[in-house]
């Protein structure tokens, strides 16, 4: 593995300072670090919460969240497809069934 493959990248979180190494790039490890960040910040904010792990905590469960109805709905829009996609498919049969009688 090459350096460039895992390479560290600074990001800062809730006023810390991390070095992530990482193969997935500077640009989107710090768009994941800036969404983490901005949940911690508005469960501490918003949720009134003081102490720092106890916001963390109910970030990732936010997050969580997210992840599950992003999931769920992936999962609803492929079932459509596949829906879709079988009908088209029966309908396409259909005529070309009909063209050889």
């Amino acid at each position: 593995m090459t350096a460039e493959e895992n390479k560290a990248v600074r990001v800062t979180i809730f006023g810390e300072d991390y070095q992530i190494r990482t193969d997935l790039g500077d640009e989107y490890t710090r768009a994941c670090a800036l969404h983490v960040d901005e949940a911690i910040q508005e469960a501490h904010i918003g949720s009134h919460v003081s102490e720092v792990h106890k916001a963390a905590i109910l970030a990732a469960m936010k997050i969580t969240d997210e992840l599950f109805r992003a999931r769920r709905d992936k999962e609803i829009l492929e079932r459509a497809v596949r829906e879709r996609l079988s009908d088209l498919t029966e309908r396409v049969n259909d005529m070309l069934d009909g063209e050889g009688s």
